[in-house]
């Protein structure tokens, strides 16, 4: 199918051969785009195609080293991200830039909150306002006094797409909204998106669920190392991932292998922490066990219990049949348990190191001798992952934050690989990451397994779940509710279970 190459009208925004690049390496050359007003327009390629670079560029965060930018039928150049607000462009980017230490009301009204005749912000108002603001967009379980610390990722995720359509802009720039959602909060985004286009306001979205793409697009543009392939209105999944790839990539789901009947790695009897309670489970050498279930429901906290990063009030815990109390990430790690957890950015990754770095983090105490770095075999082991995992960096020196999130992930990946855990806990995993590379992981996750590692495995992507585990268990209100065996489940039949009304796995 051929690319569109005349847009009809003028553009909300636009940018011409645009380029950008960062240490000699170019995340976008010579790109072109478009968005018309009443329009949503799908942004689509690999992690590092340059899709985000362009979103930075287009909504003021960084400045182009060539090219044009367009707003309506003038020509503009943003030095600030406020430039581009003036313009009525707003961006919610991958990295999401709430302060935590801050409520969700200050945040969400921030620079826009109640004043009084002097000027001064209205704290008695602010409570009230961001409740009623929220409402209005049919946000009710979100409470504008809690702090944004201590609310879920997905939350925060909603948190920053209301603070920019309250903004009421005219360019919406959406950089993987729905990385952090489940099912209904992605309905209520979606349902957000459909009335800005009603309204005759442009949005761009990105996304690696091709189904997403596919139900609220009006236009989808696909790029790759850098530059636009072409504009479609409509193309088969398996052309786009062609053109975004260069390659046809086969089958995304790996076979499942037989449910293994060895050992049990991990036992959890009875086990209770904040977020959870009364979980128990058993986990198999080889065994792919998923969880499954709304955002808040307890996942996030078992897996921290779990791994040592939050406090286990009750219950026993043994791994390879010997009793184990941690109290700390140090303590999992010894009895081989390792975490790559659902924040890669925030909770995994250093990001002003390098990729070596945070590669051998986990192996620091292995490599020091009289508290010195042996920094050849450091680099040894590093070079070796980099290339198991094709990990794309330009070299182990680069600055782990400069990579693109598909390469991010596994490099988290690659920490724990070198470490040789007996249990991992993979939460999301594959959140924000493309579809080669998400194909990629499966495969990873599959070979582990089969390797006699044992794998739990929370996903907010129900279809992954059906496909990838033996077992699944669903957690409701910090509880298992439901238990799922291979063969014997669908994607429908996790969603069913994790809206459904409480029952109690036999």
């Amino acid at each position: 199918m051929d690319g569109e190459t005349e847009q009809s009208g003028v553009a909300a925004i636009e940018g011409r051969g645009v380029s950008r690049a960062f240490g000699g390496v170019h995340a976008v050359e010579n790109a072109s785009f478009a968005v018309r007003a009443g329009e949503v327009h799908a942004l689509v390629g690999e992690n590092g195609a340059g899709k985000s670079t362009l979103i930075r560029i287009l909504g003021g965060l960084i400045r182009p080293d060539g090219g044009e930018i367009r707003v309506g039928d003038e020509t503009v150049s943003f030095a600030t991200p406020r430039d581009a607000h003036a313009r009525g462009i707003r961006t919610v980017f991958q990295e999401l830039t709430l302060f935590p230490a801050m409520s969700v009301a200050e945040n969400l009204l921030l620079g826009h909150e109640p004043r009084g005749p002097s000027g001064l912000i209205r704290r008695s108002a602010l409570d009230g306002a961001a409740e009623a603001a929220l409402a209005g967009l049919g946000i009710t379980h979100i409470d504008p006094r809690a702090l944004v610390e201590e609310t879920s990722l997905a939350e925060r995720q909603v948190i920053e797409i209301a603070r920019a359509v309250l903004r009421a802009p005219r360019v919406l720039f959406l950089d993987e909204p729905t990385s952090a959602l489940v099912e209904h909060e992605v309905e209520w985004l979606f349902a957000i998106v459909r009335r800005l286009r009603g309204e005759g306001r442009a949005v761009v979205f990105t996304s690696h669920r091709w189904r997403e793409v596919a139900s609220i697009a009006d236009r989808i543009t696909i790029m790759r190392n850098g530059t636009e392939v072409g504009t479609f209105p409509t193309i088969e999944e398996s052309e786009a991932v062609r053109l975004m790839t260069g390659r046809r990539v086969g089958a995304l789901y790996p076979p499942l292998a037989p449910a293994p009947t060895g050992d049990t790695v991990l036992a959890a009897e009875h086990l209770e922490g904040p977020g959870f309670r009364d979980v128990s489970f058993r986990l198999g050498r080889g065994e792919i066990l998923g969880f499954g279930g709304l955002t808040g429901h307890g996942h996030r906290e078992l897996f921290l219990s779990l791994f040592g990063a939050a406090p286990l009030s009750g219950g026993a815990l043994r791994v390879g049949g010997k009793p184990l109390h941690p109290r700390r990430p140090r303590d999992a790690m010894a009895a081989g348990i390792a975490l790559i957890p659902e924040d890669r950015k925030t909770e995994g990754l250093l990001l002003p190191m390098s990729v070596r770095d945070n590669l051998t983090l986990a192996l620091i105490d292995l490599l020091c001798r009289a508290g010195v770095i042996a920094r050849g075999r450091e680099r040894s082991m590093a070079q070796r992952m980099v290339a198991t995992l094709q990990i794309k960096t330009p070299s182990l020196a680069q600055a782990v934050g400069n990579l693109s999130g598909g390469n991010q992930q596994k490099v988290l990946l690659g920490r724990w690989l070198l470490a040789e855990p007996q249990v991992l806990l993979l939460s999301d995993v594959t959140r924000g990451v493309d579809v080669a590379t998400k194909s990629e992981i499966y495969e990873l996750i599959m070979r582990l397994a089969a390797g006699g590692r044992g794998v739990l495995l929370y996903s907010s992507d129900a279809l992954e779940l059906s496909h990838l585990c033996h077992r699944v268990l669903v957690m409701r209100e910090g509880r298992i509710v439901r238990e799922l065996a291979a063969g014997g489940f669908t994607a429908e039949d996790v969603v069913a279970a994790a809206v459904g009304e409480t029952q109690l796995a036999a």
